[in-house]
């Protein structure tokens, strides 16, 4: 835990524009936001060599927010300073 959450992203290598409320780390692996389990668990069964996964911003519908889901959720992988489309939910 920390009181520097900005500083804790940087750490992390997590891009501003990925940035949510919640930063979680799972083994080698960050969860930036409110990423719905079954990306946790795919990027957990696959394993692929990327430094994490991010939800940006804070979603309606998503998991712990309120409202119902406007858009499909684009979840991102953040691989060494570069991001690209990691599943749609």
């Amino acid at each position: 835990m920390t009181d520097n959450v900005d500083e804790m992203k940087g750490r992390l290598n997590i891009p501003e524009e990925m940035w949510s409320c919640h930063t979680s780390v799972i083994g080698d692996y960050f969860i930036e936001g409110h990423v719905p389990v079954a990306a946790i668990q795919k990027l957990l069964a696959e394993q692929p060599d990327v430094d994490g996964i991010a939800l940006p911003g804070m979603p309606s519908g998503s998991p712990g927010m309120t409202g119902e889901q406007q858009a499909p959720f684009i979840i991102y992988a953040v691989a060494h300073g570069t991001t690209f489309e990691f599943m749609t939910l």
